[in-house]
């Protein structure tokens, strides 16, 4: 493991416990990697994926270049997000895209800029 395990308690009515597990770089995507459990019994890897075009073009936009640690807040969001939307932890098992409005929102929601 390379982080410690936090909890967080999502609308959906689950408590998932989750780990950052690292990155890596794809030739369309970074996927950030969190290994999640909603029982403490079983976890599973989770993948998020930040498309570089998506990136790309709200750097462009914006004239704004996203920090390391700015990516990984969107990222850790677009999961809360995940956690809160999708009905089950079996519905985990689908890797979390993060699309443009995706990106415009959660920015705008942790305030960077």
């Amino acid at each position: 493991m390379l982080g410690r395990w936090k909890t967080y308690a999502a609308r959906s009515g689950y408590v998932y416990e989750y780990c950052y597990q690292g990155q890596s770089t794809r030739s369309d995507n970074t996927e950030f990697v969190f290994e999640v459990s909603a029982d403490r019994r079983t976890s599973s890897a989770v993948s998020v994926l930040l498309p570089h075009e998506v990136a790309a073009g709200w750097e462009r936009d914006r004239a704004f270049d996203l920090r390391g640690n700015e990516r990984y807040a969107i990222v850790k969001t677009a999961l809360f997000q995940a956690f809160d939307e999708r009905p089950a932890p079996a519905d985990m098992r689908a890797p979390v895209l993060i699309r443009r409005a995706d990106l415009d929102g959660i920015v705008e929601t942790l305030g960077i800029l």
